[in-house]
């Protein structure tokens, strides 16, 4: 019995079939940050079928003690595997990089790395939390610098963009939905981008808007924990006021604000 399926059954009380000592391998190499294959390849290399490291259906019992142990022995970080999962993963932007492709550019996972050496067009862009304003405004200002945020779950492919970019000197003010949750997704994004998120969404324009547009709703008005202290007083507005808004109906005004932020950028 190894460690692994030795401390699983003792913590869980739960028995494990034979062929659970076949992961030894993969957790060996895992804490070693040796670099792996996509998944399904992983699963398929210790001899079970593709999906069985992906979907709890497929292999209950094994995917239940690879995703524990994960968690228990590798405090869930990072693993250091080759990405096949190209569904919310992409970076779309447009008027960031040089580029003779039409814009915008929608970069996948494997391409991330290898933009550092791409010389990017401004010194500014624009993020959008929200698919439909993101095209709207670029469809509008073709040469805009934008970059979607698209709900994103800000996963690593996308973060280390931000973080390259930031390196880049690229100022990146930040425009998201005026509720509780878009300001908890904005919390997140600013740890990455620095205060010049507040260029154009400050707490005083958030207020502006709240009054000016604002909609009644308890749902989305709840408050919700943020660490920035900027954050906290939208946050404030938006649970004070108990009203909401979303980016659809700022377009006029984001377009106007937008434009000033930007100057000679476009």
């Amino acid at each position: 019995m190894s460690r692994y399926t030795k401390v699983y059954e003792k913590e869980t009380k739960k028995r494990l079939p034979k062929d659970a000592g076949k992961l030894d391998v993969l957790f060996d190499k895992i804490s070693s940050d040796e670099p792996l294959p996509p998944r399904g390849q992983q699963a398929v290399d210790l001899g079970f079928t593709a999906h069985t490291l992906n979907d709890a259906k497929e292999n209950p019992v094994i995917y239940a003690y690879y995703k524990w142990i994960l968690k228990y022995f590798f405090n869930d970080k990072p693993i250091n595997e080759l990405t096949a999962n190209l569904i919310g993963t992409s970076f779309v932007s447009a008027n960031i990089f040089q580029s003779n492709l039409p814009q915008p550019l929608t970069l996948n996972p494997w391409q991330i790395e290898q933009m550092t050496d791409i010389s990017i067009m401004n010194k500014k862009a624009v993020i959008i939390e929200n698919n439909g304003v993101f095209i709207w405004l670029h469809k509008k200002h073709p040469t805009w610098p934008l970059i979607n945020q698209s709900g994103n779950n800000f996963n690593e492919s996308y973060n280390k963009m931000l973080e390259n970019l930031v390196k880049r000197n690229l100022k990146m003010a930040y425009l998201g939905d005026l509720d509780s949750e878009g300001i908890r997704i904005a919390n997140r994004i600013i740890a990455t981008i620095g205060e010049d998120a507040f260029m154009i969404q400050s707490p005083n324009q958030v207020f502006e808007w709240l009054i000016k547009y604002g909609k009644n709703c308890s749902e989305r008005t709840k408050r919700l924990e943020v660490e920035n202290k900027i954050l906290l007083e939208e946050m404030d507005s938006i649970c004070t006021l108990q009203k909401f808004v979303e980016q659809e109906q700022l377009i006029d005004e984001y377009e106007v604000l937008i434009w000033k932020w930007l100057g000679d950028e476009i």
